[in-house]
């Protein structure tokens, strides 16, 4: 066999075994934005809620603070969705507000008031994998999470306490993502998200939340009581504790305006 029939048939082997590979991975993929739509839509129409959230801070010696916090949000048509965190206790905190505007496409648009600075400080696309008030949370994190914000891979079913979960990968479309990855535990009886674990720059194992105690309101929304997030690189965690939810209270964009940041109540 001479050199040319050599790399045909090479070539062909090679194509054999690519295609059933790229159909696999499309059919991954997918499956994978499929079951993501869908745990989005089953979450969509609450439009607005306030919650009260205690953020449990804990070193790596397993020392704690605690902040109280007050949390509005409001669902906005054909975009993400707008917050605002205020906080109130401890004093050192204390009139702290965090503004933020979540967009299917291009970068979100967050704020942070700073009371013992009195200004308003914008938070920059490329920062936003940093700590948001030294939690283990980041501002990313903190966005609503868009389905254009990612592409999917369905990785595989996987038992989960008393359900069977999809295990779907994430990866972030933004380049100033803190995250190469994330996968992801949806539950299939209801399509919540049970659990994340995300991967650093580097794709290296970085954090775990997982997502506790879920109650139901208005016959519909899923919301977790408990919110733990562990970091694997620091040993630290953050707890986020939520209770006092009402949904359709009546907020509107007027409640989410970043030149009033410095009066929020």
């Amino acid at each position: 066999m001479n050199l040319a029939m050599t790399s045909l048939s090479t070539l062909m082997a090679t194509l054999l075994v690519a295609t059933p590979l790229m159909a696999q991975t499309d059919a991954q993929a997918e499956k994978g934005l499929t079951i993501s739509k869908e745990s989005k839509a089953r979450d969509e129409g609450w439009g607005d809620m306030q919650a009260d959230m205690l953020m449990v801070l804990r070193n790596s010696q397993g020392e704690e603070s605690i902040r109280e916090i007050r949390l509005k949000s409001l669902e906005v048509d054909n975009d993400g969705d707008k917050s605002l965190s205020i906080f109130d206790k401890p004093l050192d905190v204390k009139g702290t507000a965090f503004l933020s505007f979540s967009h299917p496409v291009g970068a979100d648009d967050q704020w942070l008031y700073l009371p013992a600075l009195k200004r308003v400080k914008r938070i920059a696309s490329r920062n936003k994998s940093g700590p948001f008030m030294g939690s283990e949370f980041s501002y990313e994190d903190l966005a609503s999470f868009e389905i254009e914000k990612y592409t999917y891979k369905y990785i595989k079913d996987e038992a989960c306490g008393d359900d069977t979960c999809f295990v779907v990968e994430q990866y972030p479309v933004d380049k100033y993502s803190g995250y190469t990855r994330r996968v992801v535990w949806i539950d299939q009886s209801e399509y919540r998200l049970q659990k994340a674990v995300f991967y650093d720059r580097k794709d290296a194992l970085l954090k775990t939340l997982t997502y506790h105690d879920y109650q139901q309101y208005l016959d519909k929304y899923w919301r977790a009581d408990l919110m733990k997030m562990v970091n694997h690189q620091t040993n630290k965690s953050t707890d986020l504790k939520w209770n006092n939810y009402q949904f359709k209270t009546g907020l509107s964009d007027s409640d989410f305006n970043k030149n009033t940041l410095k009066r929020a109540r």
